[in-house]
């Protein structure tokens, strides 16, 4: 059963007081990188999930809520050295308009942690069921659209706070973008003409 922010409130952190708090969430965030590095080293979801990643023509990122910053973040590491990666963010680009426009060699990568959001998963069934391929990353094997997805990513959220912790999501992203970055054939010369647009642009200031 998933819990909510208020939820988690009244069981982890109300009456408690900072220095207890404080101490509280970083056991348990050492406990949780501690088991979120045994997965990563004993599976090979990630690198399933790279190499899909890598062969796709388009890759689509969705995410709704907090899961959006993890899809924002996955997006900016990728299009660092590949292109063809697109933020189904609802502004720039609708969902609609990627469900309109499925083509063979495209990939959805959807982001659904605790408590699922409807529309991730009405989109990425939706996208399943048109053909697309569907890579997901979540927080439980019980979660929707682990029975559509052909990759999935399964790491933990647990937490001793009020919001469920990033720290586990933002290890597999890194892992995932790295991964895939690095079995890209252009995304050397990619990076590299990234960097020296920067620099035309003065985009970066050195530090003081």
């Amino acid at each position: 059963m998933t819990t909510s922010p208020a939820e988690r409130f009244d069981r982890n952190v109300q009456r408690r007081s900072a220095q207890v708090l404080k101490q509280r969430v970083l056991d348990q965030q050492r406990v949780a990188f501690d088991k979120a590095l045994a997965w990563a080293a004993e599976h090979d979801a990630i690198e399933q999930a790279a190499a899909r990643m890598v062969s796709a023509r388009r890759r689509y990122l969705l995410g709704n809520g907090k899961s959006l910053a993890y899809a924002s973040m996955l997006g900016a590491d990728l299009s660092a050295g590949l292109s063809g990666v697109h933020l189904v963010d609802g502004a720039n680009l609708r969902p609609l308009d990627v469900l309109g426009d499925i083509r063979q060699g495209d990939l959805l990568v959807a982001i659904l942690m605790s408590r699922y959001r409807r529309d991730t998963v009405a989109v990425a069934e939706a996208y399943v069921a048109r053909g697309g391929d569907l890579v997901l990353i979540t927080d439980s094997e019980d979660a929707p659209l682990t029975a559509a997805a052909s990759t999935r990513i399964v790491i933990g959220t647990e937490t001793a706070s009020y919001a469920s912790s990033p720290t586990s999501v933002v290890l597999a992203l890194h892992l995932l973008a790295t991964l895939t970055i690095a079995s890209s054939k252009g995304a050397g010369r990619r990076l590299h003409e990234r960097d020296a647009l920067a620099a035309e642009l003065g985009l970066y200031m050195e530090p003081s």
